[in-house]
């Protein structure tokens, strides 16, 4: 049998994914239940089964924390999903939460061998499937075994995805290890950020909340950098090393006319007024969209906000000045707002944002673009049509042009290096900033990025902090 696996060609396994059980757009669209039901357990099976077993697996050099994604199909192959789990959390905090949101077309899929002949294996539909069995049988409970305690103590701020790898890593190691949260409630962007349909809170709620079995102290509603110094955490409470992970919260902006309009907001602000603040019905914040709303921008992001619109009344356009092969959003999240009805206007780009004489949105002007050469980033450069100026009737504009990395921590410490976008500067290999014992990690370092790159960094800075606190004296013990 192993050596028929080995032997296994492209021509053996089926050509198209196996595909996962989507909700239709006419139900979905009326409610804020998960859109996309994954795998069963025969459809994980099957999709199991294309996997090649590569001797030099590609696509675990595409995964930011280098889940052994072979190893963990073959025990879904082998009807061993138990297993498959155990190898996932070795390297993944938060699987359940990956294999939803993590953009794995652009990581560890696009790096799949079989993907240059027929489509890649769907790893993060398969690591859904089993993360999802995982949480569900309890088996996440067993992997909350920790080594002695060090009499060590660290402090994480902020409950995102850094936060949370870090957080973990660190406890599995006997660390004393606290999470400083700003919210009333932990997880970060992925409780603020991101809708429930695309990513249920109680998901999040129990996939971070196994930091409670570790024995981590989780501190809400603590904004460091104004409650505590970085230096009262370290001098007064004692916290021999620190790690931040506070991401990239601060909206961008596009600075045309019409901005300061009621009407206008950032999809940073609708999103965590609609996730937190009860502002889908008749809650103490509501929204308010009107009839029409326009998203500007094509991320994630912008089709999370588009789609919120929609199943809160509002006829929602997408206003993009590239086409949809420059779009950064997920193919699957263009198709889905797609076909729930979000209409897609490409090469269209913002120059005024018109309102009705007393302070509130009633339009926004467009002008049509063309694509030229590419610019800095690669894509090719927006270029004005002259004359084509047009307008868009509509109540709301939602801005969603990327993120700032959150600037508490750098203002209240000057010591600490930040480049001119406001991210900490950091080693690396390390993690650390600047200032000896501060380490720093995900989007407040990179900017605006993904789930598991964070994660990444998280790993990468528990491992150096594990390393620094070798060299320290314990805490109470000198």
């Amino acid at each position: 049998m192993l050596n028929q696996r080995r032997r296994k060609t492209v021509r053996d396994v089926a050509p198209t994914r196996t595909p996962t059980r989507v909700r239709p757009a006419c139900e979905r669209v009326r409610d804020f239940d998960e859109v996309d039901h994954g795998f069963a357990a025969l459809d994980a099976f099957r999709e199991a089964e294309r996997c090649l077993e590569c001797t030099r697996p590609h696509c675990v050099e595409g995964c930011p924390v280098a889940v052994d994604v072979p190893g963990f199909i073959a025990a879904v192959r082998r009807g061993d999903p138990h297993h498959a789990y155990t190898i996932l959390r070795q390297a993944n905090s938060l699987p359940a939460v990956c294999g939803r949101v993590c953009p794995q077309e652009h990581q560890c899929e696009a790096a799949c061998v079989l993907g240059l002949k027929k489509d890649p294996v769907a790893i993060g539909a398969l690591e859904r499937y089993v993360a999802d069995l995982g949480l569900a049988s309890g088996w996440d409970s067993a992997l909350a075994a920790h080594a002695p305690a060090t009499g060590h103590k660290v402090a994480i701020i902020g409950s995102g995805p850094a936060g949370v790898a870090c957080a973990g890593d660190l406890a599995r190691l006997g660390h004393d290890v606290t999470v400083f949260e700003a919210l009333h409630v932990p997880g970060g962007v992925l409780r603020y950020g991101i809708p429930s349909f695309r990513l249920p809170p109680s998901l999040v709620e129990r996939e971070v909340g196994g930091l409670g079995a570790l024995g981590v102290h989780l501190a809400l509603d603590h904004v460091i950098g104004k409650l505590f110094t970085i230096e009262q955490l370290r001098d007064e409470l004692g916290f021999e090393a620190i790690f931040v992970g506070t991401g990239a919260g601060a909206p961008r902006f596009l600075g045309i006319p019409g901005e300061g309009l009621a009407g206008v907001m950032s999809a940073n602000e609708f999103l965590t007024r609609v996730n937190l603040m009860g502002a889908r019905g008749e809650g103490d914040t509501p929204l308010g969209l009107g009839h029409a709303a326009a998203v500007v921008g094509c991320g994630n992001t912008a089709m999370d906000a588009a789609r919120v619109g929609l199943r809160l009344g509002a006829r929602v356009s997408v206003v993009y000045r590239r086409t949809r092969a420059e779009s950064t959003a997920r193919s699957a999240e263009l198709l889905h707002a797609e076909e729930e009805g979000v209409e897609l206007r490409w090469l269209t780009n913002p120059v005024r944002i018109v309102g009705d004489g007393r302070g509130r949105v009633t339009g926004l002007d467009l002008e049509r673009m063309c694509l030229g050469e590419p610019d800095e980033s690669g894509r090719s450069r927006p270029v004005p049509i002259p004359g084509s100026i047009h307008r868009l009737e509509v109540d709301t504009v939602i801005l969603a042009l990327g993120t700032a990395p959150n600037p508490t921590i750098a203002a209240s410490l000057p010591r600490l290096a930040i480049d001119r976008h406001g991210c900490i500067l950091v080693d690396p290999e390390t993690q650390m900033t600047s200032i000896a014992g501060l380490f720093a990690g995900g989007d407040i370092v990179t900017g605006s990025a993904t789930v598991i790159l964070a994660m990444g960094a998280g790993r990468r800075a528990a491992r150096a902090i594990d390393a620094f606190l070798a060299r320290a004296v314990p805490t109470g013990t000198a």
